[in-house]
């Protein structure tokens, strides 16, 4: 894969950036129609978490308030003086754009079916809403179709279907985001639509180019410097870098450092007992530990494990029965490796040269199966 450059306009708007920006005032009006007594909505940010909240009057609020720059919020309403929760699960709630302006909402019945309009930001992510709603109808019921299955069911066949089903509907709805991104370069949603695309762990090959695709304001705001930081971060473990050394020790307390594995092919694995995920990937790692370990190739795993969880890690090794090197760290996730390779959601890997050099990442299922096997003729 190519390397994508950061553009260089970058530094040509630094003189600019760190100029403070004046708050931006914004008001909420919502006008619902079907709502109980005594409700409230709540406004709340990822982030930072509660932020404001209004009575609903005969089906009336507003909220108001000032923002330092843009922000993606979510607006819950609770019936019957329920208490404000965080996690919104099946809760009546609306994503909306805090910027200047009035944003009003109307519904006959629900926050969830509110029509939003009035400011450009929240104009753009309704489109986007319009573009992607078939696809995310189908995300939904192929989740609901794999909670609906049992544990006992979720066999490496049926995880093998489930997974190139979503990964089917991910590269659609990547499509979509892409072409959105390429026709509102100047909007912060299409940052907030690249920050989404590399989650829940990013791939800087496929990230920064969407990234230098965004106007420049955009990329030199505060929230685009942000994630310019990141992705030069990204960039160190991306495709083609020189992989991180690291040591760590052993269940037996021998210290193994990746570079002692040199001259083969390594499968760096983050995993963790308490990863539903990596457990239920195991059974494929290890078929292609067995088919290719003798054909200069070897897995090295990287528990998140914490001390005080060591018998429950030494458990499911013996459990899901590994025969690689393992290594983990008594502070679990602030381990030396979990660090240099910026892991901060799990499972994760990383496929490395004879060299040293990255040469994939992320492989699951079949691709891991597929890429060995083009690797290692």
């Amino acid at each position: 894969m190519k390397k994508t450059l950061l553009p260089l306009l970058l530094l040509a708007a630094a003189p600019l950036l760190g100029q403070a920006q004046a708050p931006a005032q914004f008001t909420i009006k919502g006008q619902l129609g079907k709502i109980a007594a005594r409700s409230k909505v709540f406004l709340y940010d990822r982030e930072k978490g509660y932020l404001d909240s209004a009575e609903v009057k005969n089906g009336a609020f507003v909220l108001k308030g000032t923002v330092a720059e843009p922000a993606q919020v979510t607006l819950q309403l609770l019936n019957n003086g329920n208490r404000y929760r965080l996690r919104t699960g099946q809760a009546d709630n609306v994503v909306l754009y805090l910027e200047k302006g009035t944003i009003n909402l109307q519904s006959p019945d629900s926050l969830g079916r509110a029509t939003v309009t009035g400011t450009p930001l929240n104009n753009d992510y309704r489109q986007l809403q319009a573009l992607t709603k078939p696809i995310q109808s189908q995300f939904e019921a192929l989740y609901a179709a794999y909670r609906a299955t049992p544990k006992e069911q979720r066999t490496p066949e049926f995880m093998q279907q489930s997974d190139e089903q979503n990964e089917a509907l991910r590269q659609i709805i990547s499509q979509q985001y892409a072409a959105f991104i390429g026709t509102h370069p100047s909007s912060v949603v299409s940052l907030d639509l690249v920050k989404e695309m590399g989650l829940p762990v990013p791939d800087y090959t496929k990230v920064a180019p969407l990234f230098a695709l965004l106007a420049p304001a955009v990329q030199g705001s505060p929230a685009g410097q942000r994630y310019a930081a990141e992705l030069a971060i990204l960039k160190t473990v991306s495709v083609g870098a020189v992989a991180p050394d690291f040591t760590l020790p052993t269940p037996e307390g021998k210290a193994v450092a990746l570079s002692s594995l040199r001259g083969q092919y390594v499968l760096i694995d983050f995993w963790a007992n308490w990863c539903g995920p990596c457990r239920e990937e195991n059974p494929n790692v290890i078929k292609a530990y067995n088919t290719y370990k003798g054909r200069n190739f070897t897995v090295l795993g990287v528990s998140l494990d914490e001390a005080k969880a060591r018998a429950n890690w030494l458990k499911a090794i013996a459990d899901d029965q590994l025969p690689w090197t393992q290594v983990a760290n008594p502070r679990g996730g602030e381990n030396e490796a979990v660090k240099r390779y910026h892991i901060q959601a799990i499972p994760q890997n990383f496929l490395i040269d004879p060299q040293g050099i990255i040469v994939a990442t992320n492989l699951r299922g079949a691709e891991l199966q597929t890429t060995l096997a083009q690797l290692l003729k």
